[in-house]
């Protein structure tokens, strides 16, 4: 199976390291979930470069995310031997600290597959995926190994999933809670630029 938005996600049940550092060796994601949004975000290793700013970026907005009802999950092709071994390192050796996200292990590569992130090489793309609360892709982006992700942005991405859900317009390239959006029609869209086409 393959993820596609508007589809429902792959579920998986693996190993997982929790919040407070208790090995989980059946967790479920869709049972995780329990009906909430959900971020789901791949990365390549433990120990490496680029992956420990992304997870301290997400954790540091745990708060924001919390405040949406949101979980967030980290994933990677590492043990989960290895992701505790990592969050016992302290920043200024490379780790990423007691965070309080979930680091699921992968180690057979499968739940990557099944996202379309796993490399030649066998570790994940950076993936990143919005689950809404029936369990359904809203929205996915991969970035090659270099490039770290922007976690404001994904944040972005959930407040204008809620304010379509509950309002039913439509949000704007840039749209950010508390703009403008579009009424979806041509007069809506018309109406819109009029006001905004030179602020695009």
């Amino acid at each position: 199976m393959q993820v596609f938005v508007g589809k429902p996600a792959p579920d998986f049940t693996a190993k997982a390291i929790m919040a407070d550092n208790t090995i989980e060796p059946e967790f479920n994601l869709k049972h995780y979930i329990k009906n909430r949004k959900c971020v789901l975000f791949f990365y390549p290793f433990d120990f490496t470069f680029v992956c420990p700013s992304e997870i301290i970026a997400f954790n540091n907005r745990l708060g924001e995310f919390n405040e949406r009802n949101v979980r967030v999950i980290a994933i990677s092709v590492d043990s989960h031997f290895s992701h505790l071994a990592w969050k016992s390192t302290s920043y200024n050796k490379g780790g990423i600290g007691n965070i309080q996200i979930p680091m699921i292990s992968d180690l057979k590569k499968d739940i990557s597959s099944s996202y379309n992130v796993l490399t030649d090489d066998g570790m994940s793309l950076r993936g990143t995926f919005v689950i809404d609360e029936e369990f359904i892709v809203r929205h996915l982006l991969v970035n090659d190994l270099p490039l770290g992700r922007n976690v404001d942005e994904t944040i972005r991405i959930i407040d204008a999933i809620e304010y379509h859900s509950l309002h039913g317009e439509v949000c704007p390239a840039g749209w950010k809670k508390g703009d403008e959006a579009i009424s979806p029609s041509h007069k809506g869209i018309a109406d819109y630029l009029a006001s905004n086409a030179d602020k695009l």
